[in-house]
């Protein structure tokens, strides 16, 4: 390419000067003797800079090709994680809630068939309502407390309920399963551990970019499997997956027997 860059140059240069000084007798051989070392050093030069833009521009588009399929490859191998997850997630739900069932069907069987709508309902809202990495938290809501009224089922005045929703996060979306995960956890390490029974508050809340998620409970933190867990350890995992560093998850005794779950996520 500085070869032929050189011919054409100096054939050019010398019908110029040919056709516009009438006094130019020199014979091409001796005008190519004269500039062919400087005009095809030039070419050289200009051709490597020109290979060099074009390589350069070819590795930067296989390089933004290849960042485009890594990211794609991470998101779906993240999703592929998130769904792993709640297909762990959902048995060891539905098995708890059996056996709830289960409890009450040889002594109470109205409140037993009761249990079973509401079972079958968790069931569809689970199969069907479930099938995005986010929801609404009120869609989240109506299926807590669609659990919550089948464990007042069995647990009757044992099981003490508050509930406050902060009405402008009703669309926010969150992980499924996030706050019944915390519920099913505090009812089945708190109050069932309990002889009287025990109270479930549930606050959510919004302020400075973040929604906070409490659920609070009569117990004993050390009544709780927290490192191995099912449940908990799957929440853990689905927020550090779905959220990284916007989402945290932490479980505290308070004073009076009382423990106190909390998600905190940002929100953009």
């Amino acid at each position: 390419m500085g070869l032929l860059y050189m011919l054409l140059v100096i054939w050019k240069l010398y019908a110029i000067r040919i056709y516009f000084s009438y006094s130019f007798d020199e014979s091409l051989k001796q005008f190519f003797i004269e500039n062919y070392l400087i005009i095809s050093a030039t070419g050289i030069r200009l051709m490597a800079i020109w290979l060099l833009a074009f390589h350069l521009y070819h590795y930067a588009v296989m390089e933004i090709s290849i960042a485009k399929d890594n990211a794609r490859l991470q998101m779906v191998a993240h999703e592929a994680q998130l769904q792993q997850l709640s297909a762990q997630l959902n048995p060891h739900f539905f098995f708890n809630s059996l056996n709830s069932v289960k409890a009450l069907v040889s002594t109470n069987p109205s409140k037993a068939r009761r249990a079973i709508d509401l079972l079958s309902d968790l069931l569809r809202n689970s199969l069907y309502g479930n099938n995005k990495g986010l929801i609404p938290l009120s869609d989240e809501m109506n299926l807590v407390n669609d659990y919550l009224e089948l464990e007042m089922i069995r647990y009757e005045d044992r099981l003490q309920i508050l509930v406050k929703v902060d009405e402008h996060v009703n669309d926010c979306k969150i992980l499924p399963l996030s706050i019944q995960t915390l519920v099913e956890n505090a009812i089945k390490h708190g109050i069932a551990q309990q002889k009287n029974g025990g109270k479930i508050s549930i606050v959510v809340t919004a302020e400075q970019g973040y929604i906070t998620i409490c659920v609070e409970n009569t117990g004993r933190l050390n009544g709780l499997n927290t490192a191995t867990g099912l449940g908990l350890k799957n929440l853990r995992e689905r927020l550090e997956l779905q959220y990284r560093s916007k989402g945290s998850f932490t479980i505290i005794q308070l004073p009076g027997e009382r423990v106190l779950s909390t998600i905190k996520i940002q929100v953009s």
